[in-house]
């Protein structure tokens, strides 16, 4: 069995780290696309992770995402065409999924996709189409819960389809233990709402993201607010950046690692964001809290069928109220986790073993 791992941003190399580690390294390459070029949203996570130095690096130069993704179709083919494998694993939804799919799939090589079926029924987003693309051209859908397995037979997609829970949570039952000691973010605040935003409807619209920033600065909340390199460049664009530092309640950070990630999603009061990964994460037995997605709808309705989240809109007043009402009332419910005990990892090796 020879499996073509390939990953390209953070949320991709946090899930794909159980699996890579519960597999022999004779069985596996691993190919970074550079997606996240920037090192501490990329190769940061790897190092931290103490996962294996990539077999390959593409070195990806666009980001505009049709070029992007051309790009790493044209690259990765090469390396498909060098390699005899017989699987190529992607995880979720980026534009590095897409691209290694097409890529497979006109190398002849089976696509075996990590996450599949999830849902949002918005076509704003792009990830919607990249995974409702992958799902349909893959072999072996792992899916992670049975909400998403229903998707994909209600679109009736050709491969075989497996829940497995989501890898997620074994990587957090296996890192938060030791994210305290390896964390180097020292914050001062003890009571507050840690706050992500990167989502491209979001960002790149200054009318919303202009009312996110007032609804969070009206809240009165002390938030803290690790910024996206490309939310950074957006908030700059739309002459946000001075409004968030003249603010009194919110003290803005660089992107940070994993293990302070973690850190902060254990400590904080309440989570504010629009990160699917993120709504995942606070689900595990170690982190446990409430999120705000600041969104329409969400590709994870377990965490709100289950009490773990509530989605705000994307109104100014849907958006103050939500988080007003997660600071009067932030504990969740006591339920396990929807995506699992953290073994998704072992189930997933242990499908691609029997299949291929």
């Amino acid at each position: 069995m020879k499996i073509a791992i390939v990953l390209g941003t953070r949320p991709e190399i946090i899930k794909l780290a159980p699996i890579i580690k519960k597999l022999d390294a004779r069985n596996y390459s691993v190919i970074f696309t550079g997606q996240h070029y920037d090192y501490k949203m990329g190769m940061q996570f790897i190092h931290q992770l103490q996962l294996p130095r990539p077999n390959h690096s593409l070195k990806i130069s666009k980001s505009n995402p049709s070029l992007q993704i051309s790009e790493i179709i044209a690259k990765l083919s090469k390396i498909l065409s060098r390699e005899k494998f017989d699987t190529v694993l992607v995880q979720g939804d980026t534009n590095t999924v897409l691209a290694a799919g097409i890529a497979s799939l006109k190398s002849n090589i089976p696509v075996s996709h990590v996450e599949s079926g999830l849902r949002s029924n918005d076509w704003r987003m792009p990830e919607e189409h990249n995974r409702i693309a992958v799902d349909h051209i893959s072999e072996l859908l792992f899916a992670p819960t049975k909400t998403s397995k229903n998707n994909l037979l209600q679109e009736k997609v050709h491969g075989k389809i497996f829940v497995t829970g989501n890898t997620v949570i074994d990587a957090i039952n296996q890192f938060s233990k030791i994210s305290k000691k390896y964390s180097k973010l020292h914050v001062e605040i003890d009571d507050y709402v840690l706050m992500t935003l990167h989502r491209t409807e979001n960002v790149d619209d200054k009318q919303i993201l202009s009312l996110i920033m007032k609804a969070i600065i009206n809240s009165n909340q002390n938030f803290i607010f690790p910024i996206h390199p490309h939310t950074l460049k957006r908030l700059h664009d739309f002459n946000l950046y001075g409004k968030l530092k003249k603010s009194k309640n919110i003290l803005t950070l660089d992107s940070v690692g994993y293990f302070e990630m973690l850190e902060l999603m254990k400590n904080c009061k309440f989570i504010v964001t629009d990160s699917g990964g993120i709504q995942e994460e606070a689900t595990a037995p170690s982190i446990r809290k409430k999120v705000v997605i600041l969104r329409k709808t969400t590709d994870r309705p377990e965490t709100v069928i289950s009490g773990f989240s509530d989605i705000s809109g994307m109104s100014y007043h849907g958006i103050l109220s939500s988080i007003i009402n997660a600071a009067k009332n932030p504990k969740v419910p006591n339920k396990k986790s929807p995506y699992g005990e953290g073994n998704s990892a072992k189930i997933i090796v242990d499908h691609l073993k029997k299949n291929l």
